[in-house]
């Protein structure tokens, strides 16, 4: 199987963290909670894991920095993507085999004066039209020319502007016809613009035209901070939002994080807030999506089905104080991070990753 170029980027990152670990793949297997023959078929470009947590807890156990583990996951999000579509992509279909018509059935004369004559074919083999037919037909054309005229006399008569792209002539661009759908993979103007409405929204991320991973966690957080549905792309609802500059996406400092996480986290405080720079980089907006269509949201990254159980949304787990207090609810179950497994895994047994904080 030949590898798509997304993948090939994807597993080259993988290779070159464990080729600079000078560790084997069942060594670095074991610290990352993933089989060593798993991990070969990652680097190898031959499968892609459909779980980001066991690509970011293997990054960690390589030593990977902040910014090689942004890289990777933008790279992960688009291997992703890419497997997904080609596994969804139809064959090419071939012409449909022809099928038998049957013969339409009789229908009573609409007209009570009006019966239709005996048809027999003409020379040329195709039956001539009935007086019935050219009837109805004539009565067609009527009609659609009637329903035309009054189309076109509403249009001209129509109150207000005609119609026209006015939101896109006052350079509001997303309006414009070019900008009807902007998504995940898309490389243009639209996205820049995008970008650009992000970041006066005060979202932080660069403005380059790419719609990436980074990108999409920066509009998730937008709408679902403007109350609208994540939908991943930009509806108009969200053109809307971003064109109105209501919504601030203005948050927490990490120190101001650190501080938190440390006096609710009384009891660990270091082990804390490695946790949470390992999930989030701190950032209280941060969001995952998972390949099962589920999210993970904040700085402790609370899955849905936790904010679930814990009486929370999405909103409520960008409140930096709502979401590192019920992280802490979690760890007081057991007072341990289980619900961070590669993380925690990350930090037992790799010294070196462990952040000064």
């Amino acid at each position: 199987m030949v590898a798509s170029p997304q993948t090939e980027k994807f597993a080259a990152c993988l290779r070159m963290l464990k080729d600079r670990s000078g560790r084997g793949y069942d060594s670095l297997g074991k610290q990352a909670g993933v089989s060593g023959s798993s991990l070969h078929r990652y680097c190898s470009g031959l499968s892609v894991p459909t779980d980001y947590r066991v690509v970011h807890a293997f990054a960690k156990v390589c030593g990977a920095s902040g910014e090689e583990l942004r890289e990777l996951h933008r790279l992960w999000a688009l291997a992703d993507a890419d497997r997904d579509v080609s596994a969804t992509a139809a064959p090419e279909a071939g012409p449909a085999p022809e099928e038998p018509v049957a013969p339409a059935p009789a229908s009573p004369p609409l007209d009570d004066d009006v019966v239709p004559p005996e048809i027999t074919p003409d020379e040329g083999g195709k039956p001539p039209r009935s007086r019935l037919q050219e009837k109805l037909s004539s009565r067609f054309a009527i009609l659609a020319a009637v329903v035309a005229v009054v189309l076109v006399a509403g249009f001209v008569w129509l109150p207000g502007d005609s119609g026209g792209d006015s939101s896109a002539d006052d350079g509001e661009l997303l309006y414009s016809h070019a900008c009807q759908s902007v998504s995940m993979g898309q490389h243009d103007e639209c996205v820049r613009e995008l970008q650009t409405l992000l970041l006066r929204a005060k979202g932080k991320l660069a403005v380059d035209g790419d719609f990436g991973p980074e990108t999409l966690r920066r509009l998730t957080a937008f709408q679902v901070l403007a109350g609208l549905p994540a939908t991943n792309v930009v509806d108009d609802a969200t053109k809307k939002a971003l064109y109105a500059q209501k919504v601030s996406m203005t948050t927490w400092s990490p120190a101001k994080v650190t501080k938190l996480i440390r006096q609710v986290f009384a009891e660990d405080p270091d082990t804390a807030v490695a946790i949470a720079r390992c999930t989030s980089f701190l950032d209280p907006l941060y969001v995952l999506p998972n390949t099962n269509g589920s999210r993970n949201w904040g700085v402790f990254q609370i899955s849905d089905r936790r904010l679930s159980e814990l009486g929370g949304t999405p909103l409520r787990a960008f409140d930096p104080e709502w979401n590192i207090k019920a992280a802490h609810r979690l760890w007081s179950a057991e007072r341990d991070f289980h619900d961070w497994p590669s993380c925690e895994a990350a930090l037992k047994n790799s010294p070196t990753s462990t952040p000064k904080s």
